[in-house]
């Protein structure tokens, strides 16, 4: 680095000389500037300039090499950042390797293992394919690899294979004020629309006033009718966070689109399946959250209820009591998506997935059928499609 730095200064019109290379070099050695950016900068300055007239070139060259290379605080061999660490720890594997690597073979022997795991492991472990620990082949840990494991310690997912995740989970709500690129998905939806005249007369009825007051010899007759309001309701559960981190921005758009279509409308956040209970508000979903059985006692059947969730998860995580990735759940998310679809007379999930992938995911393919195959991509297709369904 140091050499093609003297280069791009010679060639910057700078009369760098070796001896003067080998001046920074000897000042380097003896850590004069020692792991400081800045320090740098001003003993280079000091041993490769010799008129001041080249010193904007300097700097100009001197940004264009080291650009990006930030300041390290303290000893690097005592004071490493956290996230230097966590990158080094992360354990990245070819398709054939992981290809190579086998699950553990169902869900109850993944939890049995994970507890027998716990009471012996005295110890940090790192790199292995047994011990809970990072950057191996175990399937319980974080920035390892493994095709059916149980996260823990990790921040973010890489893989999206976790049985399980053992962190806290913050999501952030949707902004309901995100303005739609085109409004081709608030057109699609329209076709849901069923206006009604509702509440106190406070819309003048030209035709009926005009055929009043001719009836009345002349004299002004005025008549008032309800406000015509769109009649249909909407319940929208919504999955947040996860894979689903990738169809933020679309789950956003059409968050604002139905907000802005649909007087009656209602919505609930969940993660991957439905279980025994939602949330209205990411940040306080432990202080917030409504139990499902309330919500199908809340909203009647008339709600035409739409999920929207990229449905990619675990099999387990709908098939299997206590499958879900974030808590132990006493009955199956089949369990629910059953009860929810029974009650409300139209259902609908809208997956923002590409359809292509949709047959090469178990879960997609389960829930699916759960929904009675009223799946349809996130698309201005799909939801035509849907509202198609909704509105028979």
């Amino acid at each position: 680095m140091f050499a093609s730095f003297v280069q791009q200064l010679r060639s910057a019109g700078l009369p760098v000389s070796i001896t003067e290379y080998l001046s920074l070099m000897g000042a380097m050695k003896a850590n004069v500037a020692a792991y400081d950016i800045d320090d740098f900068y001003f003993l280079s300055r000091a041993t490769l300039v010799k008129d001041e007239r080249h010193l904007d070139r300097f700097d100009r060259v001197f940004a264009t090499v080291f650009q990006g290379l930030e300041h390290a605080p303290g000893d690097p061999a005592t004071d490493i950042p956290e996230e230097w660490l966590r990158k080094i720890a992360e354990k990245n594997l070819s398709p054939e390797e992981m290809a190579a690597i086998e699950a553990m073979g169902g869900f109850e022997k993944l939890m049995e293992t994970l507890r027998q795991r716990l009471e012996e492991q005295k110890e940090r472990h790192q790199g292995g394919n047994k011990w809970i620990g990072t950057g191996g082949t175990s399937p319980f840990g974080a920035y390892g690899y493994n095709p059916e494991g149980i996260r823990i310690g990790q921040r973010d997912s890489r893989h999206r294979r976790a049985v399980k995740v053992w962190d806290k989970r913050e999501f952030r709500d949707l902004d309901g004020d995100t303005e739609l690129g085109t409004r081709n998905m608030k057109i699609a939806l329209r076709r849901l629309r069923r206006f009604a005249r509702q509440g106190a007369a406070t819309e003048l009825d030209l035709p009926g006033t005009i055929h009043a007051t001719a009836s009345n010899a002349g004299s002004l007759d005025l008549k008032m009718i309800p406000e015509r309001h769109n009649a249909v309701k909407i319940l929208l559960l919504l999955d947040i966070g996860g894979s689903m981190d990738d169809f933020v921005r679309t789950s956003q758009e059409l968050f604002s689109a139905v907000r802005s279509e649909f007087k009656h409308l209602e919505h609930f956040y969940f993660h991957n399946c439905v279980y025994e209970r939602v949330w209205r508000e990411n940040r306080r979903r432990d202080e917030t959250s409504l139990s499902t059985w309330d919500l199908l006692r809340t909203y009647g059947p008339d709600y035409k209820l739409i999920f929207v969730g990229d449905a990619t998860m675990s099999p387990y995580e709908v098939v299997q009591p206590g499958g879900s990735v974030e808590h132990w759940n006493e009955e199956a998310g089949r369990v629910w998506i059953d009860r929810l679809t029974t009650h409300f007379r139209s259902t609908a999930w809208l997956n923002p997935a590409p359809e292509q992938y949709w047959r090469h995911t178990q879960s997609i393919v389960m829930l699916r059928d759960l929904v009675a195959q009223r799946m349809f991509p996130l698309t201005l297709t799909g939801l035509d499609e849907m509202t198609r369904e909704l509105s028979r």
